[in-house]
């Protein structure tokens, strides 16, 4: 490598308190995909403290930010940071997205320290404030809105239990499903009352059976938004939420979908009701890690200390995540999303991993994730003959 970790992890302690006190106040506070206006403002306001050029409100997203920093003359290599920070309802900081949010910005002002202190270096480092990643898709919009437009790279981490480099990530499909009856007095006159209860009870029975059905790689999971007014009312409009993923985008398309359609039309014949079934949020592709920065930042782990499986032989082994929408961003540029560790044993989305994300190990992930970071940002910057490899691969595997 020609980044110097050592001299990067020296870089952190210049602002090891603010970053800790940063990722503490956002996980004390959390804030739902879209209202995360504390931790967006906390944000951009370090990287503006840190010289970076920071444009909010971007994306048609009032707390997403962008913040730049030109390294030399800025004519060279624009690698993006993203950094996300909401939470998950009724459960806060679940997913350690205060995590996520404080190692993006310390790990962007990391790199840009350490390449300008490196004469004849020139290029970008550029942070994406992303809000919106539990069900909201902010990375999506950012894309669509053309603001990697000109990155050559991207990377972020996540806090999981134990250290992995690549992880497989699931597509996802954000699914309202509604029926629609007729309300009667569910004493006097039940029959005549259509009951769209009864066909959402229909359809998460049939739904249950599907999963006996799918590959071991895919999940369909509900809840019910609203099911009913009064007890004494039959019924006459129901909503549930429905997630349904794969790793596979095809399967994901044309069985999966199909599959919950039929579920929910074969629901609606049963009971007498009109199923509606809408996309709610954009698709969340599965992730597409590049080997090649993969592996230099493998590297990088080591070095902070940490000890993953070596990405070219434990991605096939690795523990099984979730949906996230840098899957989307590993399809537009060469991208990374690694993980580490908080809580060995101790999954996302629990009481417990809430806890882990503003504890001791929490505040050690946000130290080390930065570390990471920002080394990996500055290799990619100043190792052309890296960026260059890597984006052979991202078009390789374009064409697949």
């Amino acid at each position: 490598m020609l980044v110097d970790v050592e001299q990067v992890k020296k870089l952190a302690s210049g602002f090891r308190e603010e970053l800790l006190a940063m990722s503490t106040d956002i996980h004390d506070h959390p804030e739902l995909r879209f209202e995360e206006e504390r931790a967006s403002t906390q944000l951009s306001d370090f990287l503006a403290r840190n010289g970076f050029e920071v444009t909010r409100g971007v994306a048609g997203m009032p707390t997403a930010f962008t913040g730049i920093r030109r390294i030399g003359n800025g004519d060279g290599p624009q690698i993006a940071v993203f950094a996300e920070f909401d939470a998950l309802a009724g459960i806060g900081h679940a997913c350690g997205h205060n995590i996520i949010a404080t190692a993006g910005v310390g790990g962007a002002v990391l790199a840009a320290r350490y390449l300008e202190s490196h004469d004849g270096v020139n290029g970008s480092v550029v942070c994406l404030g992303s809000p919106g990643e539990e069900g909201g898709g902010g990375k999506i919009k950012m894309i669509d809105a053309g603001l990697l437009d000109g990155i050559d790279a991207a990377i972020m981490i996540h806090p999981a239990g134990d250290d992995e480099v690549v992880r497989p990530n699931l597509g996802r499909l954000s699914l309202e499903v509604e029926f629609q009856g007729r309300a009667s007095h569910a004493a006097s006159a039940p029959e005549m009352g259509l009951n769209a209860l009864d066909a959402s009870t229909i359809f998460l029975v049939s739904i249950g059976l599907l999963r006996q059905q799918l590959k071991s790689d895919s999940r369909v999971h509900a809840i019910v938004l609203e099911g009913g007014d009064a007890v004494n009312v039959i019924p006459e409009r129901t909503r549930l939420r429905v997630f349904v993923r794969s790793s596979d985008w095809e399967y994901l398309q044309d069985r999966l979908l199909v599959a919950v359609h039929q579920c929910a039309e074969g629901a609606a014949m049963a009971s007498g009701t009109k199923a509606v079934v809408r996309e709610t949020a954009p698709a969340y592709q599965s992730m597409r890690s590049n080997t090649v920065i993969a592996s230099m930042c493998h590297d990088v782990f080591l070095q902070v200390g940490r000890n993953p499986a070596d990405p070219a032989v434990g991605a096939a082994s690795a523990s099984s995540a979730g949906s996230t929408d840098m899957g989307n961003v590993s399809r537009v540029v060469p991208a990374i999303h690694p993980y580490i560790g908080i809580g060995s044993g101790i999954p996302g989305h629990t009481r417990e991993f809430e806890a882990a994300a503003g504890g001791e190990a929490g505040m050690q992930g946000v130290l080390d994730g930065a570390v990471i970071l920002g080394a990996t940002a500055a290799e990619l910057v100043m190792d052309g003959a890296l960026l260059s490899v890597a984006k052979a691969e991202f078009a390789r595997e374009a064409v697949l």
